[in-house]
């Protein structure tokens, strides 16, 4: 018997054949949110920046505000709508953009927001492959070899995710790989379309100090080395976005957490603005956030492990107006680097300070415990070898003044000499107040006055005395003439 086949139904528009959506092009919003999700006001607005007609966009503000989230998701939905592309989201260290997108935001991402869409993920080279043959590379822009195995490559996306960490120069490098041409398919009720894909660079940061590139390049629209007006200010925009903007996906209690750090904090991780400039600063903030080491596991082993002190004439009781003890620990790894470890600062007398010390030398196996004599004299080293008998101590004397012993080590944090193991708030808010021309904080900056100590002794070369110039006596020489 002869059968006449079956006449297909007329798709309806945006329809599948296996009966699942499509997906569809607005000018606004690059795609639609799947059941589920739902956009914040302020990520709708942000999502109009994505979709606008400039190639350079930068979406910075306050801590866990969406940033990463709505940028990753626009990533992955270019390389959805462009069959073999090619797409990359580069952080200054692998660590961090592994930790943090491969394996945190990604994968959240694509469960949420592309339930049912497959990929392969190579954990050799490290990228996401989708069946449509578009990848996308996750790389560090610190790693040499890896960066030039990356940025051989041409891509049509490059996402630069917390850009406050990342040099101008390896910026300026990376830009230089947004060169891959590639053609998009979008649906239509009429079928779907072909059309080039647009480049695109995006941008994400808490902002830093208005000194960084990213605020002259974006805010201010001048080239950051030439202080001249951009040539094409047009194919730069950027969107601020803040945690509170953000609170259907923040709890209460993290908000309040950032309230209650201190205003140069606040500024940044929760009101999203970029602090002033200090002028000739000595330490600046994106600096620790380039280096810090978040996972203790990728600590080295240690040489050297020092306790610095500075003390203070703070008592047990009715201590309100006096200062508090210094007490820091760190360390020099095998790697030649010194590590901010911990930091033990309190207010309280002597005996219960130095028994905190002492605590600390044990806790981290210290070498030595390192203490500035100025305020207490012999009384210093009294009670922290009572707290803790035989205990090797060394007293260090300040003959100059703050800002001049910290400022050998400026240059060292810059080149990541200097890392810090974790969040040290109250510390770093003494470190940027330091500039050449002196303390210009509050009160007395004693745990970087401790910090200081313990880098003097770990990197006693750079600080140590010039010996006195001698006078050069001419040896006298028989003339055989």
């Amino acid at each position: 018997m002869t059968t006449t086949p079956e006449t297909p139904r007329k798709l309806k528009p945006f329809e599948r054949r296996d009966g699942q959506p499509t997906i569809r092009r607005n000018r606004h919003e690059p795609i639609p949110p799947p059941p589920g999700f739902k956009f914040t006001p302020k990520q709708l607005e942000a999502q109009e920046i994505l979709a606008g007609p400039a190639t350079h966009i930068m979406l910075f503000g306050g801590s866990r505000s969406g940033k990463t989230y709505l940028l990753v998701r626009n990533t992955i939905y270019r390389a959805l709508k462009a069959a073999n592309s090619r797409h990359a989201i580069l952080r200054f260290r692998f660590n961090s953009v592994k930790a943090s997108v491969v394996l945190d935001t990604f994968p959240k991402v694509m469960k949420l927001c592309f339930p049912g869409v497959t990929f392969r993920l190579d954990k050799t080279d490290w990228f996401a492959e989708f069946d449509n043959g578009s990848q996308i590379w996750f790389g560090g822009l610190d790693d040499k070899e890896r960066t030039e195995k990356i940025l051989g490559m041409e891509f049509c996306t490059i996402y630069l995710n917390e850009a406050s960490q990342i040099p101008k120069n390896s910026r300026d490098l990376a830009v230089t790989r947004l060169a891959q041409q590639v053609t998009q398919t979008i649906e239509h009720p009429d079928g779907p379309r072909t059309k080039p894909m647009r480049p695109r660079m995006y941008y994400d940061c808490n902002p830093p100090s208005k000194a960084h590139w990213t605020y002259p390049l974006f805010i201010d629209r001048r080239d950051p080395d030439t202080k001249l007006p951009l040539k094409t200010p047009e194919d730069y925009a950027f969107f601020k976005i803040n945690p509170e903007d953000n609170t259907e996906n923040v709890s209460p209690d993290y908000l309040n957490t950032l309230k209650g750090l201190s205003s140069r904090l606040q500024k940044r991780f929760l009101k999203g603005e970029f602090a002033d400039a200090t002028p000739n600063a000595l330490f600046h903030d994106e600096d620790f956030d380039k280096w810090r080491v978040s996972d203790r596991t990728l600590l080295p082993d240690f040489i050297r492990v020092v306790v610095g002190v500075d003390p203070s004439g703070a008592g047990d009781t009715d201590n309100a107006d006096n200062d508090a003890i210094g007490i820091v620990v760190g360390a020099l790894g095998l790697d030649g680097n010194a590590y901010l470890l911990e930091d033990c600062t309190v207010k309280a007398g002597p005996a219960t300070w130095a028994r905190v010390v002492a605590q600390a030398y044990d806790r981290h196996q210290a070498d030595v415990i390192v203490a500035e004599m100025n305020y207490g004299g012999a009384m210093v080293k009294s009670v922290i070898q009572t707290a803790r008998h035989r205990t090797p101590f060394k007293a260090v004397k300040a003959s100059r003044g703050k800002a001049v012993r910290a400022e050998p080590f400026s240059a060292l944090y810059e080149q990541g000499k200097i890392r810090h193991a974790g969040d040290f708030n109250e510390l770093e808010d003494e470190m940027v107040a330091f500039s050449t021309g002196g303390y210009m904080g509050g009160r007395s900056p004693n745990r970087a006055d401790a910090w200081i100590w313990v880098l003097s002794e770990l990197f006693g070369g750079i600080v140590a005395p010039k010996a006195p110039k001698q006078d050069c006596v001419p040896i006298p020489i028989a003339n055989k003439w």
